[in-house]
């Protein structure tokens, strides 16, 4: 069974940086977008940014300008650099897969941005 692995997760301290990384653990045919979505205590999850086969992003207003999703096709991997982290980032991260198949989702890392 795939299975999608993240990393990169942690605590960090508002204005820093951290970097998640998510990777098919087996091949994965017909992939067309993956990305990112979060889900802090008490709320529903939400987009975080999501990148096509072809290299079209889009994010959440919340994050624009500070976080930067990158992927790498071969390696069937998605990326997320966060820079200058704010409490209202903490959340769980987790990575996605959409794709003919259907979807395929990570575990989940927490990320929690202190004051």
């Amino acid at each position: 069974q795939v299975q999608l692995v993240e990393s990169g997760g942690g605590l960090v301290q508002a204005g820093g940086s951290l970097r998640l990384s998510c990777a098919a653990s087996a091949t994965i045919f017909g992939i067309l977008t993956m990305g990112w979505y979060r889900q802090a205590p008490g709320n529903q999850r939400e987009l975080v940014a999501t990148i096509t086969s072809g290299g079209r992003i889009n994010y959440a207003d919340s994050v624009k300008g500070r976080f930067t999703i990158s992927r790498d096709n071969a390696k069937i991997a998605v990326y997320l650099q966060m820079n200058s982290l704010k409490p209202e980032d903490t959340a769980v991260y987790y990575c996605n897969a959409h794709g003919m198949g259907g979807d395929y989702w990570g575990q989940g890392t927490q990320v929690t941005v202190s004051s």
